[in-house]
């Protein structure tokens, strides 16, 4: 089940609360003769993604559209019933941006039942990317507001997701999430409803694509791993209607990479794939690199060496044709040494200790950002460790911990855990000096 943000958004528009909805209900369904008993817990099931029964769903809108003075429709309570046709403003493009200024809304507003949402798997994790892949295109996605979206404003969005992409590299995405979705909510929804031609509005859905990835970045950083595949899907349904397949490229490297961790490796392997395709001669070196060391990655996880060490030179291929000032905004994260980590991390789950060790070396050897190279340290930690290497592996680990002060991540401190357990089941010496710090810094709430 998906939590419904369209209904939680329309009670919050409407002033009404869960127990006020459920008394409105039984009073409307007592004028049409029914004996209804309905509570705020019912409220909240529905909230997270149950579907009332009988006549209910039309009685919440009579309810509504009696509150709200304005004709209130099941799509727009997000009870449209599956396999029935929508309306056309449910399918549209402005249907889409109602449903994704809604979840913003939510997410601002901390409600549970979005923060807490399980990621979706089988064909509902599936479809947005073969949405994005086939056909139909959108023909035209000007649209008539009561504000006039400006260069200017454009220029901010931009200016926003550069400013909030460096706060989570060097922050964490659990500090940067809040900030973002709030700038989501005051800046970007409001353009996103206002009056633009077709040429602005592709610029727009590019710019407002670029922030939302982000904002699902923050939320897969932060643990909520339904909140961050619905910001994902929504970023790649924003690059679709941009019209461009670079952007939708690098959103499905970051479903991608969320796939990785939740150990989907076929669909890693799948989704990946479909970029590649799909995304053609529009995807850069930077980008196919990365793919291609995902792909190793999810092949060496499945004990298919064959395919993951073809991915491996293709990754390599693609490495050696960056060019810097060539690349989008969007691939600054796939610096030097990105590609010789992920292949490190490959190449330790095939077994093969050397040559991973003298990935995970080069990589560390590479400037990289400070949360990047918190990642490269724990990866050359943990294959040092591996090895028998004790000294060096308790020595980087020191850096890696020392490095991570200041970053308020999962996924970072799910790195220290890990390289920290390492060195303890391990018994070498000097483990314990280097799993004290890492304790030191688990020790501070997030």
């Amino acid at each position: 089940m998906q939590p419904n943000t369209l209904l939680d958004a329309i009670l919050d528009e409407a002033g009404i609360s869960h127990a006020g909805l459920a008394a409105h209900v039984n009073q409307a369904g007592r004028a049409r003769g029914l004996a209804l008993r309905y509570e705020h817990t019912a409220v909240a099931r529905w909230l997270k993604g149950q579907r009332p029964r009988g006549q209910v769903p039309d009685l919440i809108c009579e309810v509504l559209a009696g509150r709200l003075h304005r004709p209130v429709t099941l799509d727009d309570i997000g009870l449209g019933v599956p396999g029935e046709p929508s309306t056309p403003h449910a399918t549209s493009l402005s249907g889409f941006v109602e449903r994704a200024t809604a979840l913003w809304r939510c997410d601002e507003q901390q409600r549970p039942h979005i923060l807490g949402a399980p990621a979706v798997t089988g064909t509902p994790a599936v479809m947005p990317v073969w949405e994005w892949e086939n056909p139909p295109e959108d023909v035209d996605v000007s649209r008539g507001g009561r504000h006039r979206v400006t260069p200017a404003d454009l220029e901010m969005l931009r200016a926003a997701r550069t400013h909030y992409e460096q706060m989570y590299r060097k922050a964490g995405g659990i500090a940067t999430r809040t900030r973002i979705v709030g700038f989501l909510n005051a800046e970007a929804a409001p353009l996103l409803r206002g009056s633009y031609t077709d040429a602005t509005g592709r610029q727009l859905h590019r710019a407002t694509g670029g922030l939302v990835a982000i904002a699902g970045i923050c939320a897969y950083d932060s643990d909520a791993h339904g909140l961050a595949q619905r910001y994902f899907h929504q970023a790649l349904r924003l690059a679709k209607a941009s019209g461009d397949r670079g952007l939708g490229a690098y959103v499905i490297a970051l479903l991608v990479n969320q796939a990785l961790f939740m150990r989907e490796y076929r669909q890693a392997v799948a989704f990946a794939e479909a970029a590649l395709r799909a995304a053609g001669k529009h995807i850069t070196p930077a980008l196919a690199s990365d793919l291609y060391a995902m792909q190793a990655k999810a092949y060496a996880h499945l004990g298919d060496g064959t395919s993951a060490l073809s991915c491996i030179r293709r990754a390599e291929q693609a490495a050696e044709r960056i060019r810097r000032g060539y690349e989008p905004d969007e691939t600054g994260y796939v610096q030097p040494g990105l590609v010789n980590v992920q292949v490190a991390e490959a190449l330790l789950s095939l077994g093969e200790l050397v040559a991973a060790g003298e990935h995970a070396a080069a990589a560390v050897d590479n400037p990289a950002h400070d949360r990047g190279r918190v990642h490269r340290l724990a990866m050359l930690s943990t294959i040092e460790l591996r090895r028998g290497n004790a000294d060096k592996a308790v020595a980087t680990a020191v850096q890696m911990a020392e490095q991570a002060r200041g970053m308020e991540s999962q996924r970072l401190r799910d790195r220290l855990r890990a390289v920290r357990e390492h060195l303890v089941r391990s018994g070498c010496a000097g483990t314990a000096e280097a799993a004290e710090l890492i304790d030191g810094a688990l020790r501070v709430p997030l």
